[in-house]
Formats: structure tokens, sequence, C-alpha cells
């Protein structure tokens, strides 16, 4: 079953979504080839993720948890009948208080913790679009992408709302969740708590995305009802297995598709429970993990390695199921962690503009070193600069299609993405004759260095293998003579000297495993390298820094 051409009727008052939807012969094919993600026509997924659940399990079921703060609140569980309760209270407010029709855009600027699920789901209910933000994000971030989706309202939990005004978000009305001045749940608190969900077409646009590690104007990926349900029904159904007893943990924010499917999308579905975090820090994962008897986590490598290296093995042998995904799981933080734990983690990649993971392998499938196969509903091929598929064993642009895929928002850079129906993702590959594909670089960290191709992971493995590295990042530095030098950032151990002599180590340690034009010219040694709030390693800012740097000595 592939690609529909023509969209249902919309629900949507407020239409400004489905006008700025890129013309349909620029969409990626869309497949529908297993039952689980034919859906019917008309279709809410707040709907689907609470009520259709609660009908299936009960509503006695713990849904979520989310951990003491303090002494001053405890730890805090909902059944699913009481997050259902205030979602359907709070779409009341949202609708009679504060005007939202169907189509309207909302924006959430919430950590995780229990207002941000049920705000979520909320939004959704009234047939609105939500646009799930960072925290973290300053006002000119913000702003960038309230311009680019013009909502009507914002809702910010109390403690983020200082220095943010209604011109940093395109004049939509703030409203403040939580706190003394509270808006939002006092309204919530005086409605009925049942709310009859709007009848949006499962082809409504939902979900409004910024993409991560965006730089300059964000790319808004859009995404429907029924994409939110085919996350869940083909990696967390199909794939994982998930159990209505699993309880998931996951150190991303919301506003990363990865932890909202982790902690949203895929517990509600399958009838399990999450435990919320506003601040996912590795030892803080394994204290929760003990605490509350987590079964499934999802967290970037650099998580695990962590956790083994601050001695926390025996949290990690509790788990059902380690996720890692966000960044490539290197083949030696897999055996570590099986050799350690017992756990073979599952590897996976997805995307924003694909919502979730579309490449994984769990149990005997999984191959340490290889991301995986496509999972149920995708497939995948590698192709070269031209776009023609190429054979296995050859390395080149990965790409996929299955019922999801990129559609951005009003933005030329969507042709970029999507190249005769296929999602490029922007990933080097390659695929071996049992059709496992294996990650070689995202495809801008590639280095070239006197015209050789150099990739940055590569190195970083190597790397990140020495016993005095905590972690490494390797990029291209400027260079007059080779146009680029290789350039690796290093995190060293606290009883490692940073001397001439650990450089020396270290460039041993790679002369031994990689051919000359592949070593690092430079090293800088650094107390800690970015990351997102995910704990995806960033390197745009070790480039700027290195480009910078080389600039002023040039002068």
């Amino acid at each position: 079953m592939s690609q529909r051409i023509v969209l249902g009727s919309s629900a949507h008052i407020d239409t400004f979504a489905r006008d700025r939807l890129p013309a349909v012969d620029t969409w990626p094919t869309l497949e529908f080839t297993i039952p689980e993600v034919q859906y019917p026509e008309r279709l809410n997924a707040a709907e689907a993720l609470l009520d259709q659940t609660i009908a299936r399990y009960g509503s006695d079921r713990v849904a979520l948890i989310v951990p003491a703060a303090g002494k001053d609140r405890p730890d805090l569980r909902w059944t699913y009948g009481e997050l259902r309760d205030h979602v359907d209270r709070i779409a009341h407010a949202l609708v009679d208080d504060f005007g939202i029709v169907p189509g309207n855009r909302v924006i959430l600027r919430i950590p995780n913790n229990e207002w941000a699920v049920a705000t979520w789901l909320a939004v959704i209910k009234v047939g609105a679009v939500v646009v799930t933000t960072m925290v973290a994000w300053n006002a000119t971030e913000l702003g960038k992408t309230a311009s680019r989706t013009l909502p009507s309202l914002m809702l910010v939990d109390h403690r983020f709302a200082a220095g943010i005004t209604e011109d940093d978000v395109a004049g939509a009305r703030i409203v403040i969740v939580g706190g003394e001045a509270d808006e939002l749940l006092r309204a919530a608190a005086e409605k009925p708590s049942s709310f009859d969900a709007v009848d949006t077409s499962a082809d409504d646009v939902v979900l409004l995305g910024p993409t991560s590690g965006t730089t300059g104007q964000p790319k808004i990926t859009m995404h429907f009802h029924r994409d939110v349900l085919a996350i869940a029904d083909t990696f967390a159904v199909r794939e994982l297995r998930l159990q209505p007893d699993d309880i998931a943990a996951c150190s991303a924010p919301f506003a990363f598709t990865f932890g909202l499917g982790a902690l949203v999308v895929f517990p509600l579905r399958t009838g399990g429970a999450a435990v919320l975090l506003e601040k996912g820090a590795p030892t803080v994962l394994a204290d929760v993990i003990e605490q509350y008897g987590v079964t499934i986590l999802f967290t970037a490598p650099t998580g695990y390695r962590t956790l083994l290296k601050e001695g926390r093995a025996d949290a990690l042998r509790r788990l059902r199921i380690g996720v890692s995904a966000g960044e490539h799981l290197p083949k030696d933080t897999f055996e570590q962690v099986e050799r350690q734990t017992g756990l073979r983690l599952v590897n996976g990649i997805g995307g924003t503009e694909m919502l979730h993971v579309f490449l994984s392998a769990t149990g005997d499938d999984i191959r340490p070193g290889a991301t995986g196969r496509p999972i149920a509903g995708f497939r995948a091929a590698i192709l070269d600069d031209e776009g023609n598929e190429l054979p296995d064993g050859a390395q080149g642009r990965l790409a996929v299609i299955g019922p999801t895929g990129c559609r951005y928002l009003d933005d030329e850079r969507q042709s970029v993405y999507v190249q005769n129906g296929w999602n490029i993702t922007g990933d080097s590959y390659i695929r071996d004759e049992d059709g496992y594909y294996h990650y070689q670089s995202r495809i801008d960290d590639i280095i070239v260095t006197a015209g050789y191709n150099v990739g940055a992971l590569e190195i970083e493995i190597l790397l990140n293998e020495h016993p005095a590295v905590v972690e490494s990042a390797v990029v291209g530095r400027p260079d007059p003579e080779k146009g680029m030098i290789v350039n690796a950032f290093v995190v060293l151990a606290a009883d490692a000297q940073s001397d001439e002599g650990i450089l020396d180590s270290l460039r041993d340690h790679l002369k031994e495993r990689v051919v000359s034009y592949k070593l690092p010219r430079r090293f800088d040694v650094v107390d800690e390298l970015p990351h997102n709030a995910s704990g995806k390693l960033q390197r745009f800012p070790l480039r700027q820094r290195a480009a910078e740097d080389a600039a002023a000595l040039a002068r």
C-alpha cells in the first residue's frame, strides 16, 4: 500500500499547517505495507494513545512516575485515569478560556514532567498542533521557531518564563503553568473531567518539530496523527515488543522526538509507564533504574559508557532492554556493556524528519557494530551521488522509505532531504550481504585532507579505546597547505597527565591502527565536549573553534 496522494478532509479551522505543507510531488514515497500502520481516515492521536489504551488495559494502571524534588515534592504517580482527567480538564481550558481552535499552533516550554505530558496530549485532543521546544533555549532561539510556526499560545512552566515576552514568540499569548502565577491549571481545575477528542483526519498535522543541530533558520518537520502512532506500532511494538508492565526512562527531553517517543508515545501506546526526569544525567538514570524498577532505558552511547565508568553496571543489569540512539553505537561500547552486564544494547538510527527509529535489530538479530536492518514497515538503500542504488559493500548515502517521512514547513530544503521519493538522511553507510547496515559517518563529518577522505567517527572510536581517553571528537581544521587537517579534541581520564607524553601515546595508539593520512595533526585536550540535551555529541562548535583558531594564527 503506497503513498496517499489526496489528503483527507481536515478538521482544522486554522489551516496554517495544511497550507504550508510542501507540494505533494516533493514528498517522499510513503508506504503502508504492514497492517499495523493502515489507519482509519479519521484519527486523533491523543484519543488513540490515552482513551483507547484505557479501554484495553483499564484506568488504574500507573502511567507516569515523577521522582521527588526535595522535601516539598514527594514522588508523584499518576494512573492512566488520573492522566486522562487532567488532560480533559486542560483541553476544556484551552478551548473555553484561551480560545484554541483546531489547527492553531501551541508552543510547549515545559521540561520532562507530568504537565508536559498532560498539555501535549490536551493540545492534540483539541485538534491543535503542538510545537515542543527546549527550556534551555534563550529568547532568540525560541523566537526562530515561533517566527516559523506562528503560534496562538505558548504554555510555559513558571520556572522558565522569565525574560520571555510575547514579542519573542511572534505575538502568541503566554500562559503560565504551575507556581504562584499559574493560569492554566487553575482554569483547568474548574472544568469537566471529560472531553470528546476533535475528529481530526489521520493526515492532519499534529506536530511541528524543529530539527536538532540546525544553525541559522531552523528546519521544521511536519508530522501527522498517523505518524505518531506509526513510530510506536513499528519500533515499540514490532521491534522492541514493549509490554504493559514495562517502565521506561530516557535521558532526552520531549523536544527531541527520540525522547517524545520513548517517554510518551511508546509507553502510552503499549500500556506501560514512564519515569520522567527533568535532567537525565547518566548517574541519575542509574538511580531511577534501581529505585523504580525501570525495564527499558533509552539513551546515547555516551550515557552507557559513563555508567560503566562510574561503576554503575549493576543498574544496567536490571534492564530488560537498553536502546542506544542519537549517535552511532561503537562495537567496543556494545561489547563492554555486554561483558560487564549481560545486556545486549539495541542500536538504532532515526531522525526528526522520520520522527523516530527506522533501522535497528533486537535479540539474536543484533550484530555488534552494525546499526541493524530496516524495521517492519520500512525499507532502505545505499545511493551514490546521482541517486543510483549501490551494491552491497559499497559506501554511499543512506536512503529510507516507510510510513513516515520528511515534510518541511514551507522550506526549500525539502528537495535536499527528499530525492526521487527517498528520504536522504545525511548519513554515510555500507550494507553487507546479509542486509545489515553499517554506519560510516555523517556525510558532513567527512574531512577532506590533502585529497583524502577521513571519517571522523573511525578516529573517535579508536581514540576512545585508549585507556587514558574518556571521550573524543574529531573535526576538520582549516590548513593553508592541505586544505584541512584532522583535529582531535580529547577528554582525558582524571588520573592521566595532560602532557606531551600522553599525546605521544595517543599518536602511537593510532599509528598501529590507521594509515598515516588519517592521523590527527593536532590534539586539543579539553575538560568536556559539547553535547545536546539527549547526549549526542555536537561537532559544530568544535569545527567553529578550530576554524576561528586557525584564522587567528593566519593573521
